[in-house]
């Protein structure tokens, strides 16, 4: 680490910022390769960053898969920190029990669940994926879509690699058969274009215009909240758009309509989902957003240490 820090501290950046239809543009130069990043407003000012849950995230980011975090389910709120093969040589009961003094030693509710979640170190390989943001920006520029999108999606569904879900999503931008072919995209025995960056890229872009932040706007406004122009860009819509894309339209207005009930066109609409369930749009729904708040503070991060 230090050997990287003192080899990152020797290179010189050429940065520039540009303003391109409401989204600003960061640029720079390092080891010869140009890297593009869409700034996300918001995510230090309005205190994101400051969340249990995107903390959370972002250390399990970086952790090694050989080592958990015990974390409250509700809150993840960080308890101890653990080997996973001494975790393992443990049987059921002695898992209980050391869960039960975990609640007791920080004043928990017997009935608190008690999350063991592994390092995602050997998941989120950032590093590779910053190459391809780049492009990904370009192709949703090309197709009208908020460049934005691009990166955080490229950030958190299958960084630096090509991989199916055990759903069967597929390709950088992880879109299901279907939803390729209903996006124009090819997917048959013979040819899968979702593997293609840029066809995955595009079918992703068209997805967003054409249905997930439409089906966003049309699902707050059945609570009266308009989002219109400038607020588009907003960070809690543009995560609430992020739980379209994931979680489906239906399932992000039963869980709003049900039990989320927004009043406002804010942050708290964001941190109020991840409290909250209602059919299909359980704990993987609202990890969603919380994942992508992470991944952006890591990027943040990288794009601060670089940029001088």
């Amino acid at each position: 680490m230090h050997k990287i820090i003192l080899i990152l501290s020797l290179l010189t950046f050429n940065v520039s910022f540009s303003q391109v239809d409401n989204v600003e543009l960061i640029s720079f130069n390092k080891d010869s390769n140009n890297f593009n990043f869409v700034k996300t407003p918001g995510l230090i000012e309005q205190g994101w960053g400051k969340l249990a849950q995107p903390k959370f995230w972002q250390q399990i980011m970086k952790l090694s898969p050989d080592s958990c975090l015990f974390n409250v389910a509700k809150t993840r709120q960080i308890l101890h920190k653990e080997s996973v093969a001494k975790w393992n040589l443990l049987n059921d009961d002695q898992k209980l029990v050391a869960k039960s003094k975990l609640r007791e030693a920080f004043g928990l509710d017997s009935n608190e669940r008690v999350f063991m979640t592994t390092g995602k170190s050997d998941f989120y390989q950032f590093e590779l994926v910053y190459p391809s943001i780049k492009r990904g920006i370009e192709v949703f520029k090309e197709n009208n879509t908020d460049p934005w999108y691009a990166q955080a999606i490229l950030m958190i569904e299958s960084p630096g690699k090509l991989k199916h879900s055990i759903n069967g999503a597929y390709g950088a931008f992880q879109l299901m058969k279907s939803v390729a072919r209903s996006h124009g995209l090819k997917v048959n025995k013979y040819v899968d274009e979702r593997k293609d960056f840029d066809k995955s890229a595009y079918g992703s872009a068209h997805l967003l215009r054409t249905s997930c932040i439409p089906e966003a706007k049309r699902i707050m406004k059945k609570f009266g909240i308009s989002v219109e122009g400038k607020l588009e860009h907003e960070l809690w819509f543009r995560l609430l758009v992020l739980h379209v894309y994931h979680a489906g339209a239906g399932n992000v207005d039963r869980v709003l309509t049900n039990v989320v009930k927004p009043n406002c066109g804010c942050k708290e609409v964001i941190t109020t989902i991840w409290q909250s369930s209602y059919g299909s749009f359980k704990n993987s729904s609202q990890n969603y957003s919380q994942l992508a708040l992470a991944s952006l503070l890591v990027l943040d991060e990288f794009i601060t240490e670089n940029v001088k």
